[in-house]
C-alpha cells in the first residue's frame, strides 16, 4: 500500500495456463530438435558424412549414413536409433503446431494480430497468451518497454544518452518480434512489397539489425493498440510498419 503506483500481474486464467502451457512445450520440442540434429551432424562428420545446413538436409544425410556401407555397423544402429528419436519429434511437433494453429483460428484477438506485419500466427498467439490485460499498460511505449524493446536511459545533466535495449521483459516474445521484423526488413531490401517512409529512413540511417529492433518496437506498439481498442490492422492508418506481408 506503500507503493500506489505499483503495477501488479494480473492473474491468468486455467485456459490461459494452459495455452502457455502449448507455446512452452512447443519450444521444448524445438530445442531438443535443435540439440538432436546438431548431434547427428556432428558424428557424422567424424566419420566425414556431411550435409548443408538446413533442417530437411538431416533426413537424407541418415538415408546416406544407413547405405554406407563403409561404416561401422554400430555407428549405423546408433545412427537409425538417433534418426527414430529425430522422426518422433517431428511428429510430435507437427501435432502440437496444429493444435497451435487451432487456438489461433479460435481466438479473434489472436486473427487481428497476425494481420500486422511482421506477425505471424507464433508470435500472435504468444502476444495473446502472454499478455493476459493489455489494458495494464498505460500506453505501447510502456508495453514495449516492458518487452525490453527501448533502450536504458543513462540521461544525467541535462544531457541524453540512450545505450542498449534494456532486454527486460519475455524473452520469447521479444525473439518473435525482432525476427518478424528482421523477415520485414529482408522483404524491403529485396525490393518486395511497400515499405513506408518511415521504414526507408531507419534503414539509411541504421544498421539493419538496429533497424529490426527499430521496427519490433513499433510493430509492439501497434499491437498494443490493437488488443486494448479490439480494431484490426490498417496499414493506411499505422503507417510505422511496412506493408510487407510476413
Amino acid at each position: 500500500m506503500s507503493r500506489p503506483t505499483m503495477r501488479f500481474v494480473p492473474v491468468k486464467t486455467a485456459e490461459q495456463q494452459a495455452a502457455l502451457m502449448l507455446a512452452g512445450i512447443r519450444e521444448q520440442l524445438i530445442a531438443r530438435r535443435t540439440q538432436l540434429s546438431n548431434t547427428i551432424r556432428g558424428y557424422g562428420a567424424e566419420f566425414g558424412v556431411t550435409a548443408a545446413k538446413g533442417l530437411d538436409k538431416i533426413e537424407p544425410l541418415l538415408a546416406q549414413i544407413a547405405q554406407d556401407e563403409n561404416l561401422p555397423a554400430l555407428a549405423r544402429e546408433l545412427f537409425a536409433t538417433e534418426g527414430r528419436e529425430y522422426a518422433r519429434l517431428q511428429a510430435e511437433l507437427k501435432a502440437i503446431d496444429a493444435r497451435l494453429m487451432a487456438w489461433h483460428r479460435a481466438n479473434a484477438c489472436s486473427r487481428r494480430l497476425a494481420q500486422i506485419p511482421g506477425v505471424g500466427p507464433i508470435g500472435a498467439t504468444a502476444l495473446v497468451m502472454k499478455t493476459p490485460d493489455p489494458r495494464a499498460f498505460a500506453s505501447g511505449r510502456h508495453f514495449a518497454a516492458w518487452l525490453g524493446l527501448t533502450p536504458k536511459d543513462h540521461s544525467t545533466a541535462g544531457k541524453t544518452r540512450l545505450g542498449k535495449i534494456t532486454r527486460a521483459g519475455d524473452e520469447v516474445l521479444r525473439r518473435l518480434l525482432v525476427a518478424g521484423a528482421t523477415a520485414v526488413i529482408q522483404q524491403v531490401r529485396n525490393g518486395r512489397g511497400r515499405p513506408s517512409p518511415w521504414l526507408l529512413a531507419v534503414l539509411k540511417r541504421k544498421p539493419p539489425k538496429l533497424a529490426a529492433v527499430a521496427l519490433a518496437n513499433k510493430i509492439a506498439r501497434i499491437a498494443w493498440k490493437l488488443m486494448t481498442t479490439g480494431e484490426s490492422y490498417d496499414g493506411a492508418r499505422m503507417p510505422g510498419a511496412s506493408a510487407v506481408a510476413a
